[in-house]
């Protein structure tokens, strides 16, 4: 899968005394993304300076890591700017197409606070893709993961050596997204086997993909 990136820039005006929001359409974020950057202009419009301004994100979802949710400006002077910069990455579990909304607050030791929102959404995988069963060799469980491009119909099976069928772990629409199918094996035999996922988009378009993964008791 591709690995993208994005930047968004945003500025944040220090007014006297007030708080501020700020609307505006929602930024896509590439699915399971690093090097994202989210930078912000401070601006001091005020006739004093600012002392201890601390720029902090909040309301951050679990699938958004930031290398630092915090940021610290010693001081802000009268019609002085200052870019501050969070870097972050994106999670595989994040939902797509949903919006969340993150904020963005300035204190000062004065304090007064100042705030900005921002709506932020997942793109979805690029395409399909199966991963790697983990663990491989396994005994007696292992975990089979993979990404969907859209929602649409998912079929899991899992076969052994001889084409034969042995079971079947998923067969159900799902969303766009990563998802984990867990296999317990203690009823199988030692050996090697092929799981194979199939998916259908709601175009009617048919995709599909198959690895091996061996069982050792």
């Amino acid at each position: 899968m591709t690995r993208q990136h994005t930047a968004i820039i945003l500025t944040m005006t220090a007014l006297a005394l007030a708080d501020v929001a700020f609307g505006q359409d929602a930024y896509q974020l590439p699915f399971a993304s690093s090097g994202n950057a989210i930078e912000l202009t401070v601006a001091n419009v005020t006739s004093t300076g600012l002392a201890g301004v601390r720029i902090a994100a909040t309301n951050l979802p679990s699938w958004l890591k930031f290398l630092s949710a915090e940021q610290n400006l010693v001081l802000l002077k009268p019609g002085e700017e200052a870019v501050v910069r969070f870097s972050f990455s994106v999670d595989k579990s994040a939902p797509v197409n949903e919006e969340h909304t993150i904020g963005f607050t300035i204190t000062a030791t004065s304090s007064n606070q100042w705030s900005k929102e921002i709506a932020v959404s997942v793109a979805p995988p690029d395409r399909m893709e199966l991963f790697q069963n983990y663990p491989n060799p396994f005994n007696p469980t292992t975990t089979i993961s993979y990404l969907l491009p859209s929602d649409g119909r998912v079929s899991l099976k899992i076969y052994n050596v001889l084409g034969q069928e042995i079971a079947s772990l998923v067969d159900q629409d799902q969303e766009a997204g990563h998802h984990q199918a867990l296999l317990e094996g203690s009823r199988f035999s030692t050996g090697m086997y092929i799981y194979r996922l199939s998916f259908v988009d709601q175009r009617g378009k048919r995709f599909s993909s198959e690895k091996r993964m061996i069982l050792l008791k």
